[in-house]
């Protein structure tokens, strides 16, 4: 097969062990910034053109690995979409990544779809300070802005008036954000559970570092092996399907009510879980496009 590999950075570890994994299995592989590409759109013959060092290249592949960075979502997925159009089998699809970039629609899509989760509000008005505060529980209680990545933009009020400064001061720079309950049992625990398919292939624990509430290992947190329940699993599983994602990082925390999900990732990185699990996860990535492209491009899984 020939794999194009959308990615901003050669060099990052997710992106050097795709590659690496694609020319072990014996497929041509191309690595293309996405800000880089540029489109003919046309009726008849929807093409992704690449231009770097004044060379213009006709992207011709079999199937892409969209990894695709929050800062250029919007065009980033329209590129995507290109490659869809002229019928290009990609991993997770344009729509999915867009859903799973919008919070706010993601954790709409999955209450509709009964998928537990941390009890979650959200307002544009500042007249609703105390009701969002009250839907959650009350403090402690986490702010989160909509776009954020890696933990950042992501803050823990412990005290109710602590927590009407942030939500104010949030509404001044006119940023869009969520408040969301915190789960004090987990104990500043969560676990990524990486979806491909209708499996989850691998699972860390992910412990925040001492006085930090955030798990992320951009953070410090640090990442082990955990042994999944079967509803963790399940839960997983669901959720990636609901975004519509074939490839996902489910991030899920364990609750006195059993696990819920905190957000579904398009992009999850390989480095935290390989590690922590000596898990051949790249290779499973290959392994299944080289499966689900046969069923052809274009699935359109969920909806919303």
């Amino acid at each position: 097969m020939k794999i194009g590999i959308l990615s901003r950075n050669p060099n990052l570890y997710s992106t050097k062990r795709l590659i690496e994994a694609a020319k072990e299995r014996g497929h041509e592989v191309k690595v293309v910034d996405i800000l880089n590409c540029y489109m003919n759109i046309t009726a008849n013959d929807p093409t992704v053109y690449y231009k770097r060092g004044g060379t213009k290249q006709r992207l011709d592949f079999n199937a892409v690995i969209p990894r695709i960075g929050a800062s250029v979502t919007a065009y980033g997925t329209a590129v995507l979409r290109q490659f869809e159009v002229g019928g290009v089998y990609s991993v997770n699809e344009s729509i999915a990544i867009a859903r799973s970039r919008d919070k706010l629609r993601a954790h709409q899509l999955l209450a509709r779809r009964g998928v537990g989760m941390p009890k979650t509000s959200y307002a544009h008005s500042a007249n609703a300070t105390e009701d969002l505060i009250e839907f959650v529980g009350g403090a402690p209680l986490i702010v989160k802005v909509i776009e954020s990545t890696h933990g950042a933009g992501v803050i823990m009020a412990e005290t109710a008036k602590a927590a009407e400064g942030v939500i104010n001061a949030f509404r001044g720079l006119d940023a869009n954000f969520l408040v969301q309950e915190f789960i004090a049992e987990a104990g500043g625990a969560d676990i990524r559970c990486f979806v491909i398919g209708d499996k989850v292939v691998a699972a860390m624990k992910r412990q925040a570092a001492e006085g930090e509430f955030r798990s992320n290992l951009h953070m410090g947190g640090s990442a082990t092996l955990v042994k999944l329940k079967p509803e963790e699993r399940a839960i997983a599983v669901k959720a990636a399907r609901v975004i519509g994602l074939d490839v996902a990082g489910v991030d899920i925390i364990r609750s006195a009510h059993g696990p819920l999900v905190l957000e579904v990732n398009s992009s999850p990185g390989l480095k935290g879980i390989e590690q922590a699990t000596n898990k051949d996860v790249a290779g499973a990535i290959i392994d299944y496009i080289v499966k689900d492209s046969q069923k052809g491009p274009n699935k359109m899984k969920g909806k919303g």
